[in-house]
């Protein structure tokens, strides 16, 4: 029995394919590691029948297969895991909410609001002054200070 430096059993394929999908669960996403896992497990269960040819046929069959299968499943397999996010609506939007100046703020200046109980720094970003304790609407969010406008300004 000559020994070949890249032969491998089919168990050896079997467990590289094992460790090729866990090592998938370290990964954030991606989805790469694990089409090769898939690779590894087919060409170790045709190795294990007899079917898989010398070892130079199973590397280039673990090849063929690990990128044909992350050519073909991967978008689709990206797209069902992630086919809720874009439907879930913004539980923390802060746009629409209601404001209230704690104090008189200038066209384009900043001071402080009140909103959900809270003080915020807000933007003047209407053509008013925007008078104290005068009900406004959140328009945008840049940072930590709310733009906001009298309410009814669209």
């Amino acid at each position: 029995m000559d020994f070949d430096l890249f032969s491998m059993s089919w168990l050896a394929w079997l467990v590289l394919g094992i460790v090729l999908a866990g090592l998938e669960l370290l990964t954030p996403g991606g989805f790469f590691l694990i089409f090769f896992g898939v690779g590894a497990l087919l060409v170790g269960v045709l190795d294990l029948f007899g079917v898989a040819g010398p070892a130079w046929m199973q590397w280039l069959m673990f090849t063929a297969l690990s990128l044909a299968s992350l050519r073909v499943f991967r978008k689709p397999l990206l797209e069902w895991m992630r086919r809720g996010e874009a439907s879930r609506p913004q539980v923390d939007t802060l746009e629409g909410e209601l404001a209230t100046p704690l104090a008189d703020i200038a066209v384009g200046e900043v001071g402080r609001a009140e909103m959900r109980g809270s003080a915020w720094a807000a933007r003047n970003v209407s053509a008013e002054v925007l008078a104290r304790g005068q009900r406004c609407r959140v328009r945008g969010v840049n940072g930590l200070t709310i733009d906001i406008v009298p309410e009814g300004v669209r």
